[in-house]
């Protein structure tokens, strides 16, 4: 029985074919070539100014989580020491910043606003986009471009005619600003499911219609588990924005009555300007730790989604 050869099995010396000879020092040419990249001093130093660039981007948050264990006259003279048995407070400041604020009440409105805005927005941007990329016309050229411009228009430049509005329509209350929400955060959720829907193959949905389903199962049964992961993107991306503003809020709501959380903290400030940074400080943790537990559930699908919604098609 003949010998397989292998460039691992060859010993140093031993006479082969000429053609399995130039196999054997072409690979193990590209073995060295592997290795010595791998063992590249550029990589190891890489790698060190990234981490550096991550603990730049951490620090303010653990500023933030730190300080709000002090007392307040410790915030400020040593706003970058350890807690210690001199300044530690325990959970004094949280309990201070939630009985302030009425934490708990503007905690509900957060949820209700982020929750109801996310979802209403994909459901609606996702079906207008599988509409968009299905049904080819001027019309819909026309829907897709002004969902595109939308995303460059400033705020500013339409935030008094938008509360003027809002209020003429009684929109000041949680259920109301969800539509508020939707319409701004249409523009880049359509431009994502347009991007995504566009691969889909039409033969998967002319299948669906076949075997009987109406164009609302088809989307709901067919289209919709494939736009799972454009989905996700969208809703990270929408949460994120809706749960940490604060301008659209307060010019919509009315403040007598809801508050969100941003809006709430601004009330731990005093009189003349004074402000209690030690809740202020465990009111911001409070707030943040919502948003960080969601990404860290959805942060797996959140490059799958980007990536289809904008390249594909």
């Amino acid at each position: 029985m003949s010998r397989i050869h292998t460039p691992d099995t060859i010993q140093k010396g031993e006479a082969l074919p000429p053609e399995i000879e130039a196999l054997v020092k072409a690979s193990r040419k590209r073995k060295g070539d592997t290795s010595s990249a791998r063992k590249t001093p550029y990589a190891f130093l890489w790698t060190i100014f990234l981490s550096l660039i991550s603990v730049i981007y951490i620090i303010p948050i653990l500023l933030v989580v730190l300080n709000s264990f002090k007392k307040k006259i410790w915030i400020s003279k040593a706003p970058f020491s350890l807690p210690s048995a001199e300044t530690f407070v325990g959970m004094e400041n949280y309990s201070k910043g939630i009985e302030k604020i009425g934490f708990i009440s503007a905690f509900g409105n957060s949820v209700v606003i982020t929750v109801g805005s996310v979802a209403a927005i994909i459901l609606c941007t996702s079906m207008c986009g599988w509409y968009i990329t299905r049904v080819n016309s001027f019309l819909t050229k026309c829907l897709y471009y002004l969902c595109v411009f939308s995303m460059i228009v400033p705020f500013q430049m339409v935030m008094f005619t938008l509360a003027k509005t809002s209020d003429r329509l009684k929109l000041g209350n949680p259920i109301g600003i969800i539509v508020v929400y939707l319409g701004f955060g249409a523009g880049l959720a359509v431009f994502m499911f347009c991007g995504f829907a566009k691969s889909i193959p039409i033969e998967i949905e002319e299948a669906a219609m076949i075997d009987g389903c109406n164009p609302v199962q088809t989307y709901f049964q067919v289209v919709m588990p494939i736009l799972k992961p454009t989905c996700i993107s969208v809703a990270i991306l929408e949460a994120m924005w809706i749960w940490n503003d604060y301008l659209l809020p307060s010019l919509v709501l009315d403040k007598t009555k809801y508050k969100t959380i941003p809006i709430a903290i601004q009330y731990l400030k005093g009189g003349y300007g004074s402000v209690d940074m030690g809740a202020m400080m465990a009111m911001l943790v409070l707030a943040i730790v919502p948003i960080i537990i969601f990404y860290l559930i959805c942060q797996k699908y959140i490059i799958e989604g980007v990536v289809s919604g904008a390249v594909k098609g």
